[in-house]
């Protein structure tokens, strides 16, 4: 039998490749949900078996709002993968997350409304609970990680996903404050909740690269901005990566992979074919 990866890796802007994977396979997929963003590459870290995809595509061509987040998700699924880390870049909401921090968050609010945030449906219906979307133990392994390999890094917070490709106006970034939000960025949903569906642990590597445009001293962000910031972190990045791979544990310490127990309400007998074909890889589990 082939020997599956463990951990996914999903790169999200300024983090397009992982240089520190060795022994390095190109592998496409096709989904029921269509093709995921890029090939996987599939490759080594300290002999444990790793895939990386690049959300936004090689070249970063695709945007949040476009990113077949579905493909993206089931395709890590396929591969075997039972853990995924998300790097991404976020805003930060308030003034003790600095540009350069780490945030890795606990709790997500999603404003996004033009993505397919479930693989359920057309005939079957699953009601996944997300009480604490992101995995406690992998975001705690994840932390523990950061700051081993010298990052500044945040335990919690809520992650307020936000449509774009736009950043925020001052009015909404005002907005997430008074709510009480941590952090705003455009990618942690639906991925979480379609990583919960698909039993999969998931956890947030957020880096900080600017004050949205709240704060009063600092400048507005920009592109530019956010850039530079990231190319500061990739090396961090891939060096918590390569920490975090060595405090993995085969021993499940969480409840991820069980999300899927009781939360199918369909009846069996009326799932269409179509839609049992589409699943079966959640389904046979469970032997709906």
């Amino acid at each position: 039998m082939n020997e599956k990866p463990i951990l996914g890796i999903i790169g999200g802007s300024g983090l397009y490749h992982f240089p520190l994977l060795k022994d390095t396979e190109m592998v496409s997929v096709t989904t029921p949900f269509g093709n995921p963003s890029a090939p996987f590459f599939i490759g080594r870290i300290n002999d444990i078996k790793v895939a990386f995809l690049a959300r936004h595509g090689i070249g970063h061509h695709i945007s949040p709002s476009e990113i077949n987040y579905r493909a993206n998700i089931y395709g890590f699924k396929q591969l075997g993968v039972s853990k995924i880390i998300s790097i991404s870049a976020c805003g930060s909401l308030r003034e003790e997350l600095a540009p350069g921090h780490i945030v890795i968050p606990d709790q997500i609010f999603d404003l996004t409304h033009k993505r397919e945030r479930s693989f359920f449906g057309e005939g079957c219906v699953g009601h996944v609970s997300v009480a604490d979307p992101f995995c406690p133990s992998l975001s705690q392994l994840l932390l523990d990680a950061t700051q081993r390999m010298g990052g500044f890094a945040h335990k919690g917070g809520t992650y307020v996903s936000i449509e774009g490709p736009r950043f925020s106006t001052k009015a909404e970034s005002h907005v997430y404050r008074q709510l009480n939000m941590s952090i705003v960025g455009m990618t942690a949903a639906p991925e979480v909740f379609l990583a919960r569906e698909a039993e999969i642990c998931y956890a947030t590597m957020a880096h900080v690269t600017d004050y949205d445009v709240w704060h009063e001293s600092a400048e507005p962000v920009t592109v530019e901005m956010v850039i530079a910031t990231l190319q500061e972190n990739t090396e961090l990045a891939q060096k918590t990566i390569v920490e975090l791979v060595g405090l993995i544990e085969n021993k499940q310490q969480c409840t991820c992979a069980d999300a899927l127990k009781n939360a199918i309400i369909t009846d069996p007998i009326v799932i269409p074919v179509k839609a049992r074909q589409k699943l079966a890889i959640f389904l046979d589990k469970y032997r709906i």
